[in-house]
């Protein structure tokens, strides 16, 4: 069958719309009289619709009524509504109202029409013939002068019919009034188009210039268009077309058989098959190119939805440009053809002129049935093609919408092509099973979809490399899922929108894109196969879409009552996929599912979004898919249940994907904004999201939003809830700390140790106060961070499993207590942190499901910078333990903090591959500068200049230690400071000129001029050491061997292993 579809029927004002050809039918129609499908009298549910609504109205009605009297006005309008509503059934619309003057018609409802605008542009140019014939007649009869004026407006509407007593179908929505707008800016006798609708048809229509005019509800004047015309399919010459990508094998096979056509008479026929916007069209141009550069002719035809009843459309078209009859007049036009096939019946050359529109009116036609009339024009039309000698390629477009006659012609042509020097390529989309997809001996290409590579090349060529764009090449093929119009589409959707800014290929992005809806052009070609469909199976189609891209079968039974999902795979809707032993269904492309989505009224899409959250509920799995949940219930308008949704799967996601874990709280931040401010709780419910979200940036590589912390503090302090707010403090000091801004992290630290210290519940926060601990000790205040870190070890009562963890990354809260402990009390010089660090380390490895481990990575990180602890082969097990955890998992904080360990542990370590440690220690340093952490970055810099120094790269030593020394000045952090001057002072006496010793003896005297506090050790070390160098640089034996021994003296005492290896090594 040509052009059938699968059925079904929608009511409209006059009865019934046939879901295939879009006929409107009589109440009791059983079957299309057009078509013949079978009618399905369901009631029409409202939907959301891409239409053109046009308005046609009687300019000075009440002058005319006054003029000629209420009966004969209503004779008037009678006629004139009898000719509108022919002109508006005849291209496909719905009369939709009669307001007694004038009428509003609707394209593109209740079945989808792909070329609505175009249909109700010839509509309303044949409305305003018919009212000046119409107005011929009133004037000769009446005398007064009857004009109508008309607008159109394309975009969304709801369509469906009105109240439960049906008064008939009709549209409503913004976009009817804007119709109704440009109405009343038309010209008497003219047709306005808004730009919206003339953005359709802009290559069908002849348009006047543009015009910027003032209506009613708008601020800025808006833009329009006078329809002059419309005339055929302009396809797109000179256009800027995009790089063909892709296409390579099927335009090869293509090239192959023009070139044995054109080298003899081996004519061919070529199907090319694939749903809209796949390339049929692009792969037809480059077979056009290649005909003509082999002197071949071109002559093409194509076929339209609202011409597919329109007797000899398409042949007519093809054989006007065979002959060459375009542009010239009736005796030249007839002459030509006669020319061209000499031999012909005169009678057939009558009809072949008819059938060309170039008739002269003198002749009449012969009086012979159609169907004779159909055969002998048959005959002549082979007679004419097949006469050629020269190599001609034939293009037949759209064989999907070619009318009945046109192609019972063509078929007999192809099927003697085989013995002509030409190529006919016929085009058509999968559902066409008409004799042209089906030519003896004729061959097929069927066009797949671009793979990920092409389209991700085409859309990069159409949006350019400008950085503003970020990730929306990535966002737009994916969408476009190898579907070249539709990426093409969709970018010109954006440029048009303000979204990008620019030329083709050379885009900026200029706003935030909150979106990529679907174009409008691409809306309605996929709700016209959606509309296909019986009214069973759209509703499974519908189900399935709020379900999501791939769904379980079970799930859609649960759903929908007794689904239909075979029709939606014989449309090539759906696709069935088998994951793990189980039926799955996938929509064929995304755009497919966000037309069925969008095109649902809210309110069913929030009662199907209900119905499936509250299935998924009742599922184990709950937990797994809390953040589905979460979005069900959400859009189904239940925003408390969407808020714990969300915050249950940020809990559940933490320990698995840091980043999906904020991306819940940050969507439960908004819901709990929407929630009624009189709702239970809503300042906590607003507390609670806002706290994570500040205490985990950090595990992102990110700071704390200022923004969001301020608003945290202002919740916080008004519901006094200082346990968030401690929390809150703990991820800012964290992100502060890291990035190396110590002054301000210690500020705050103060305040979240004030808070802890007044609490008359401290075991409701000692989980987060570590990062006090951590702010303090490198800020310098060592005591205050040992002082915190023993309050909450007294607290935890030598429990390392309580409060544990280890889903945020931390682990037990005593062991980090103890690491910092441990830390603090090396750095006062109390030898008790050996203990500390190996008890740490103990209780971490009983719990080995925290990732971060920072016990074992920062502890180590530290304690071998600072020279504390020599690394053995239990630091270097340690550490490769945690690394090869790390790499398991999605967590790329973790991952970089473990490589650095494990490259500073390696690379100081006796026995081990120090190469591996240098490249290890490598790539944790540039993953921890991306996420900002710039006091790891600093720590591997440390050991990376004083490798580059024993390796002979003095230079870079300098550079990479100096750099270092800066940083940490600058930021006013207090215990790695000895190492960097060190690292530094090292270098620049290994190189050893007179400037070199001038810098070091600043840095040594730098560093020395630091104020500390009492008993802190950290940086004595380190000057006895440098001290020691310098001496021996001046040439002053007895003065290095004085410091050296010091440095050994002190290095022992303080049971510094590292210390002790380096003065021992110091001859």
């Amino acid at each position: 069958m040509g052009r059938g579809g699968d059925g079904g029927g929608g009511p409209t004002e006059t009865g019934l719309a046939c879901a295939s050809c879009g006929v409107l039918l009589s109440p009791t129609a059983k079957f299309c009289s057009e078509c013949g499908t079978a009618i399905s009298k369901t009631a029409e549910h409202a939907e959301y619709k891409q239409v053109t609504v046009l308005f046609a109205d009687v300019v000075h009605s009440m002058d005319i009524a006054w003029a000629v009297g209420a009966e004969r006005l209503r004779e008037i309008m009678a006629d004139l509504l009898d000719r509108s509503a022919a002109a508006v059934k005849r291209y496909g619309g719905t009369l939709s109202q009669f307001t007694g003057d004038g009428i509003m018609a609707v394209f593109g409802a209740p079945i989808t029409l792909e070329d609505h605008a175009v249909r109700a542009c010839l509509a309303a140019l044949d409305i305003q013939d018919e009212a000046k014939r119409l107005a011929d007649d009133v004037q000769g009869r009446d005398g007064i002068d009857l004009r109508l004026r008309a607008g159109l407006n394309s975009g969304q509407v709801i369509a469906g019919e009105i109240g439960s007593e049906s008064l008939g179908y009709t549209a409503m929505g913004e976009q009817v009034g804007m119709a109704q707008r440009m109405e009343s800016v038309a010209p008497p006798g003219g047709v306005i188009l808004s730009a919206s609708t003339a953005r359709l048809v802009d290559s069908s229509a002849a348009l006047g210039e543009a015009e910027f005019v003032q209506i009613k509800g708008t601020d800025e004047p808006v833009r329009v268009h006078r329809l002059l015309s419309v005339g055929e399919r302009r396809h797109d010459v000179g256009r800027d077309e995009s790089t063909l990508v892709g296409r390579r094998r099927e335009l090869s096979a293509v090239e192959g058989l023009l070139d044995r056509a054109v080298g003899g008479h081996h004519g061919a026929v070529i199907g090319v098959v694939g749903p809209p916007g796949i390339g049929k069209s692009r792969l037809v141009r480059e077979a056009a190119a290649l005909a003509r550069r082999r002197n071949g002719e071109v002559f093409t035809t194509f076929s339209e939805s609202h011409a597919s009843r329109i007797p000899f459309h398409a042949v007519a078209r093809l054989l006007r440009a065979v002959t060459g009859v375009e542009g010239l007049d009736g005796q030249t036009a007839r002459d030509a053809v006669r020319n061209r096939v000499p031999h012909a019946d005169p009678e057939d050359l009558l009809l072949f002129d008819d059938l060309l529109g170039i008739a002269d009116p003198a002749d009449a036609l012969p009086q012979i049935d159609p169907d004779a009339r159909r055969r002998r024009l048959t005959a002549l039309v082979s007679a004419a093609l097949t006469a050629r000698e020269t190599p001609a390629l034939y293009v037949i477009e759209d064989a999907h919408w070619i009318d009945e006659i046109s192609e019972s012609m063509l078929a007999e042509f192809v099927e003697v092509i085989s013995g002509t020097r030409s190529l006919v390529l016929v085009t058509y989309r999968p559902e066409y099973r008409g004799p042209l997809s089906q030519v003896p001996g004729g061959q097929t290409i069927s066009l797949a979809p671009l793979s990920v590579s092409e389209i991700s090349a085409l859309v990069d060529e159409l949006l350019g490399p400008d950085p503003s764009l970020g990730g929306m090449a990535g966002t737009l093929a994916e969408r476009a899922a190898g579907n070249p119009f539709f990426a093409e589409e969709m970018v010109r959707d954006l440029a048009e929108r303000g979204v990008l800014s620019g030329d083709r290929g050379n885009y900026r992005c200029a706003m935030d894109v909150a979106d990529l809806r679907v174009p409008a052009t691409l809306q309605a070609t996929l709700a016209a196969r959606i509309d296909r469909l019986d009214s069973h199976a759209k509703r499974t189609l519908n189900a399935a879409a709020v379900i999501g891209s791939q769904f379980d079968a079970d799930l859609l039974v649960r759903v929908v009552d007794s689904p239909e999902v075979s029709p939606l795979i014989e449309a090539e809707l759906l696709d069935e996929v088998i994951v793990a032993s189980r039926a799955e269904y996938a929509f064929r492309h995304p755009l497919i599912r966000a037309v069925a989505y969008e095109s649902q009224l809210k309110s069913r899409r929030a009662e199907l979004h209900h119905r499936l959250a509250t299935v998924m509920e009742q599922q184990d799995s709950t937990d797994e898919n809390a953040a589905l949940i979460a979005e069900h219930r959400e859009a189904a308008g239940n925003l408390p249940a969407a808020y714990a949704w969300r915050m249950r799967a940020g809990s559940w996601l933490m320990g698995r994907d840091v980043a999906a874990a904020r991306r819940n709280w940050e969507r439960a931040c908004r819901l709990a904004d929407a929630l009624p401010s009189d709702f239970p709780d809503h300042v906590a419910l607003r507390c609670y999201p806002r706290t994570m979200l500040c205490q985990t940036a950090w595990r992102v590589g990110s700071s704390v939003d200022e923004t969001l912390f301020d608003e945290l503090r202002t919740l916080c302090t008004t519901s006094g809830t200082v346990a968030s707010l401690a929390a809150g403090l703990s991820g800012t000091e964290l992100s502060l700390t890291m990035g190396n801004r110590h002054r301000e992290a210690a500020r705050l630290a103060s305040e979240q140790i004030a808070l802890f210290d007044s609490a008359d519940d401290p075991m409701s926060m000692f989980v987060v106060m570590s990062a006090a601990m951590f702010a303090k000790l490198h800020a310098g205040e060592v005591s205050e961070a040992l002082r915190v870190a023993q309050a909450v070890t007294d607290l935890l009562a030598d429990d390392g499993s309580k409060g544990n963890i280890a889903e945020w990354g931390m682990g037990s809260p005593l062991a980090v207590a103890l690491l910092y402990r441990a830390q603090a009390r090396a750095c006062l010089g109390d030898s008790s942190w050996h203990a500390d660090f190996e008890r740490a380390i103990a209780i971490q490895r009983e719990l080995v499901d925290a990732t971060v481990v920072i016990v074992i990575t920062y502890g180590y990180s530290l304690s071998v910078t600072n020279g504390f602890l020599l690394p053995g082969a239990a630091a270097v097990a340690q550490t490769a333990d945690v690394l090869r955890n790390a790499e398991k998992s999605s967590d790329d904080v973790a991952l970089a903090l473990a490589q650095a360990a494990q490259g500073i542990v390696v690379t100081r370590a006796a026995t081990a591959d120090h190469g591996a440690g240098v490249e290890l220690m490598a790539k944790g340093r540039e993953a921890q500068l991306l996420q900002r952490n710039l006091l790891g970055v600093s720590m591997a810099d440390i050991s990376i200049a004083l490798l580059k120094a024993d390796t002979g790269d003095v230079d870079g030593a300098i550079a990479i230690a100096r750099a270092t020394v800066n940083e940490l000045a600058d930021s006013g952090e207090m215990v790695i400071r000895g190492a960097a001057t060190a690292a530094l002072v090292t270098a620049l006496l290994m190189r050893g000129n007179d400037t070199d010793v001038h810098e070091a003896e600043a840095a040594v005297n730098r560093l020395a001029a630091v104020p500390t506090e009492p008993g802190l050790v950290v940086n004595d070390v380190w000057l006895l050491r440098l001290r020691a160098l310098l001496a021996r640089s001046h040439g002053d034996d007895s003065g290095y061997r004085d410091y050296r021994n010091r440095y050994r003296a002190k290095a022992t005492s303080l049971g510094f292993e590292g210390h002790m290896k380096w003065a021992q090594a110091m001859p």
